[in-house]
C-alpha cells in the first residue's frame, strides 16, 4: 500500500511484544504472520479457555485480537512507541467464530501525527468467512521533541 513505510519487521514486533508483556502466556500469545506497508496479519493459537457457552470463541477474545492486530500494525509503522493507546474500538460481530486458531487481518487506513485508524477482519474458518470486523483508532504519543 503506497504512502506507508515499515519501521519494524514481523520478528521485531513479536520480540517487542514479548519484552513489553513478559508475563504473557507464550503458548497462546499472538504472532505476526505477515507484514507489508499498510497491512498485517496475526494469529492467536486456539485454546479451550477462549470459548464461551455454546462452543464459540467469545467476544472479548475477538475484541482483544482486533486490538492486538491494530497495535502490531501501528507499531510496525511508528517503531517502538509502546505508549500508543487505543482510543476507540468498534466491533461488528458477523457470525460465530468456531473453535480454531484465531486470525486477524489488519489494514492501516490513516496514519497521522496524533492518531492511526485501522480496519481489522477476524476469522477462524477462512478469510472468506469473517467472524467479526473492527474499526480501531489509536492515539499516538507526542514526538519526543514536543514533550
Amino acid at each position: 500500500m503506497a504512502g506507508f513505510d515499515l519501521r519494524m519487521t514481523a520478528a521485531e514486533v513479536d520480540a517487542l511484544m514479548l519484552r513489553a508483556f513478559p508475563d504473557a502466556d507464550r503458548e497462546t500469545m499472538w504472532k505476526v504472520t505477515a507484514l507489508s506497508p499498510g497491512r498485517a496479519s496475526i494469529v492467536r493459537p486456539y485454546a479451550d479457555f477462549m470459548l464461551r457457552p455454546g462452543g464459540l470463541i467469545s467476544g472479548p477474545n475477538l475484541m482483544a485480537l482486533a486490538d492486538s492486530a491494530a497495535y502490531a500494525l501501528i507499531l510496525a509503522h511508528i517503531g517502538e512507541q509502546l505508549m500508543a493507546v487505543t482510543s476507540q474500538l468498534t466491533m461488528n460481530f458477523l457470525r460465530g467464530a468456531r473453535p480454531g486458531d484465531l486470525h486477524a487481518d489488519a489494514e492501516l487506513l490513516h496514519l497521522g501525527r496524533r492518531s492511526a485508524v485501522c480496519d481489522v477482519r477476524l476469522w477462524t474458518e477462512s478469510p472468506e468467512k469473517p467472524a467479526a470486523q473492527a474499526n480501531v483508532t489509536y492515539a499516538l504519543p507526542l514526538p519526543t521533541s514536543a514533550a
